[in-house]
């Protein structure tokens, strides 16, 4: 095969560390102008895969062609010099800096160039912006911009360095439906200019729309490489799992018909307004909404954190004041938090110690010692309970996959027993593997009487798994689905529409 045109020609790429076998044996080209997905669970060898082409880390073995030289052995520099830029998740932008500074500042150290001129600094960024035809005040501190338009800087940051493939890491999970389209159409646009594009990512619908080929890797193994027209996302999750994955539809069949649950007449201004909903023993019930709507705060008002202005709050019939999460989980309530490294995980305790974390007065035990062995125990359960990939219960949990971080979460408010537990995304940047196992549980919860909440930005995982529905807009409740609603054949794209708007007509439909 001809390597004229192809940015990237890896061969036979194998990585190992200590113990572990990240790559053996994969092979992957790149072309000109090429979209292509890198498609795998969480662990598989991606991440490690970019690295290496992105000269961080070095292959244990194998051949690297970039631009038809041979960088088998090359640096992070080499690799900029070349054309090739990484877009990581974090961004990695300067908040206080401006929009402009921003996108001039790699090119300008490249160049070796003072970083005091105002006018060549503000042309730099102005030609990457007209690149893709955005418009943004350059004088803007990036701290004030929505996570939407910070990676469209980390786009024309490598677009100010010539960048000729640019690899991006889940660009689209903190995005509206809107932004994702926004942001898709820009990839689109730069595979017009012919540059080429790899993007990474889970959500399959993503993939399919505007990938031209798919490299799946499974387990440190290239599974092969497909035309995007050879696939649909079911085949894909086939290939990127080694099993079928289906999403069981949840059917309430609970009995018992008391409210776990009730809000009525809930406000907090600049969040939510008159808000009245419940939720009984056996519910799942689905809040969506576009980001902004008001769902998280108002699950926040739940658990304590975010105290209403008015309305009341009943909990197994009884009227309550939830003033702490201590209030909260004395309740009975449990909540997985959107932000999960942020406000739900100890990233530098061990997984016993986070998963114990939401039961300590129980494990307290002579002059308020904790109760080690039971800690371990507990700790011993869950990872097997819900088949958290780790060595031991010692395993610090920053190292663990996004998937076996969010089990270990769920197992968390699992052991405290809860009567209600939130879930806000509960699998935002997860594989579809862990996805599917995610769901079980969650579905689990409820067929043992958990009230559940989930919060979720995707329609597909709110209509497979809540067998009632809230549909949020600008902090109000524009539409409740009930269980006989939700059986309708096309609730999804009626969810999908009115999330959308926020709007509905007269008769109970759609609004244009």
């Amino acid at each position: 095969m001809t390597n004229a045109n192809h940015i990237v020609v890896a061969e036979h790429i194998c990585k190992s560390y200590v113990g572990v076998q990240a790559l053996d044996d994969v092979s992957i080209r790149i072309k000109e102008g090429e979209i292509k997905c890198l498609a795998g669970e969480n662990g598989c060898g991606k991440s490690t895969f970019v690295k290496i082409i992105a000269g961080v880390e070095s292959c244990t073995s194998g051949t690297i062609q970039i631009n038809g030289k041979n960088l088998t052995k090359h640096t992070a520099k080499d690799a900029i010099d070349e054309g090739i830029q990484v877009i990581f998740q974090d961004l990695s932008l300067f908040d206080s800096m401006s929009v402009a500074d921003n996108i001039a500042m790699n090119k300008l150290i490249k160049e070796g160039k003072p970083f005091t001129h105002k006018k060549e600094i503000e042309k730099i960024a102005q030609d990457a912006l007209s690149l893709i035809g955005v418009e943004m005040p350059l004088d803007t501190q990036v701290k004030e911009l929505s996570i939407a338009n910070r990676q469209i800087i980390a786009i024309c940051r490598a677009l100010a360095l010539d960048a000729k493939l640019l690899f991006m890491d889940e660009p689209t999970t903190a995005l509206t439906k809107n932004e994702v389209d926004s942001l898709l159409d820009i990839v689109l646009g730069l595979k017009k200019r012919n540059i080429a594009v790899v993007f990474i990512s889970h959500k399959l619908d993503e993939v399919m729309r505007i990938a031209d080929s798919i490299t799946v890797i499974r387990d440190g193994h290239k599974i092969g490489d497909f035309s995007a027209d050879e696939l649909d996302p079911k085949k894909l999750a086939f290939y990127m799992t080694g099993r079928e994955v289906n999403y069981q539809k949840y059917e309430r069949g609970y009995e018992d018909q008391q409210n776990v649950l009730e809000v009525k007449h809930l406000s907090k201004k600049g969040n939510y307004q008159d808000i009245s909903l419940s939720v009984r023993k056996g519910d799942i019930l689905g809040l969506t909404g576009l980001l902004g709507a008001g769902r998280t705060e108002l699950a926040l008002s739940v658990f304590g954190l975010n105290k209403p202005d008015s309305g009341e709050i009943y909990f197994e019939g009884n009227k309550v004041e939830i003033n702490s999460p201590e209030d909260a989980i004395d309740l009975g309530i449990g909540l997985v938090p959107e932000e999960r490294e942020a406000q739900g995980l100890f990233l530098k305790k061990s997984v016993n110690e986070n998963v114990a974390a939401a039961i300590l007065k129980r494990l307290k035990g002579f002059m308020g010692n904790i109760d080690s062995n039971g800690s371990r125990t507990l700790s011993k359960e869950a990872i097997e309970q819900f088949r958290i990939k780790v060595y031991s219960e010692d395993t610090i949990i920053s190292t663990l996959s996004g998937g076996n971080r969010q089990k270990a979460l769920i197992a968390r408010w699992a052991a405290s027993k809860p009567k209600l537990f939130i879930l806000d995304n509960p699998t935002v940047g997860i594989d579809i593997g862990s996805k599917a196992e995610i769901y079980e549980y969650i579905q689990q919860f409820a067929k043992d009487g958990i009230g559940v909440i989930i919060i979720s930005d995707e329609v597909e995982e709110i209509v497979s798994n809540c067998n009632r529905v809230v549909v949020m807009f600008n902090g109000e409740v524009v539409k409740e689905y009930t269980e006989e609603e939700m059986q309708v054949p096309n609730i999804r794209q009626q969810i999908n529409e009115l999330v959308e708007s926020g709007k509905i007509t007269e008769e109970g439909g759609q609004q244009a």
